[in-house]
Formats: C-alpha cells, structure tokens, sequence
C-alpha cells in the first residue's frame, strides 16, 4: 500500500506514523498537492492528502478514514475501548484536529491569498478559534496528563503532530511557554522513534 502526501501536512504524518505504531508497512511517497497538482491528481481525482492507495488499486482519503481502516487490518486499534477513557481521547482528537485546521487556514490565508485582499476580522477570528483550540487542550491535560511511558496512542499522535505543525507554519500563534504541558507532551512524542523515523518534510 502507498500513503500519498508530504510529511509536512499534519493529516499525511498522522497516518504515517498512526501506521508505523499499528506496524502496516506503507510505501510513502511525498506528492505535493501544490508543486505535484497533475502527478496528484492522476492518483487521486479529488487531491486530497493524505491519499492511500490499496494494493488493488482503490484509493481511500482523509487521515481519520484511512487510520480506522489501517487499524481493522492490524487487528488492533490506537484507541481505548473503554467509554469514558474513549470519549476523552475523541474530545482530544477533536480539539487537535481543530487546531491543525485553523493552523492550514492561517498558513493558505497568509502565504496564498494576496495580501492586499485578505479579510483581517476572517483572520482573526481563525486565531482565536486556533488559541481556544489550544487552551482546551491544556486544560484537558492540566487535568489528566497523556501518558509518557514510552508507548503513544491517537490521541498523543495526533496532539503532537498539531502542535509540531502549528510551530511549523504559524509559529507566531503559540508559544511553550503558553501552553506548557501541551510543549512538554510533544517533545516527548518528537523523541519517539514512530515520530524521528518520520519527520517533518
């Protein structure tokens, strides 16, 4: 199988790395949805990463999607089973996942749309939705920190690859000592070997 996307957006190393701790052995080749449109778009119409090819040929897109099926081949999941521990790792996902989000938003709105023609409150309402986002999150780990065992699940994955890539492409947004636990969590993950083994393009 091939996971199609750069390591750089944080949906294809989610599944990259979701992946690697599932142990499923992908192909990774790094498509850019912008530089590589046409090479893209000839694997996948809709080009949208991260993209996963099955060996047959069938192409399954969106990193939450691709991950639920990766984890019915592995015969195991990043997820926990029981309910409460399940709904707090979702409110986690959720809240990552925003994050992420706002965090393209800001990066499309600043490096692709003409400056002359951006639309400052959008702007700002982006931001705070990408602070709110954050400051939950730290609450939510102020008040049960995520394991740092040594092991990582899709919650921990998914927080951390957020963070790492809202440092990326608006730095200026966050900062560790704002949102320290969240910092601390995430340079734990990044000195993981699912995380080094697949780095930021």
């Amino acid at each position: 199988m091939k996971l199609i996307g750069m390591l750089d957006s944080p949906y294809v190393r989610r599944a990259a790395i979701s992946a690697k701790r599932l142990g499923i052995a992908l192909e990774h080749r790094s498509v850019s949805v912008f530089r590589h449109f046409e090479q893209f778009q000839q694997i996948n119409p809709v080009v949208k990463a991260p993209t996963l090819v099955l060996d047959d040929g069938e192409v399954l897109m969106d990193s939450t999607l691709i991950i639920d099926y990766l984890e019915i081949l592995a015969g195991n999941s990043l997820m926990p089973v029981e309910p409460g521990q399940r709904l707090r790792a979702l409110r986690l996902i959720g809240l990552a996942l925003a994050a992420s989000e706002k965090s393209v938003q800001l990066y499309y709105e600043r490096n692709l749309r003409p400056e002359e023609i951006q639309f400052e409150p959008w702007v700002q309402r982006v931001e705070g939705q990408l602070k709110a986002a954050y400051s939950a999150l730290e609450r939510e780990l102020e008040k049960q920190p995520l394991e740092t065992d040594g092991s990582i699940a899709q919650d921990g994955i998914t927080l951390a690859v957020a963070w790492s890539f809202t440092n990326l492409v608006v730095p200026d947004q966050v900062s560790a000592a704002q949102f320290p636990r969240i910092a601390a969590f995430t340079k734990y993950a990044e000195g993981l070997e699912v995380f080094v083994s697949t780095p930021i393009d």
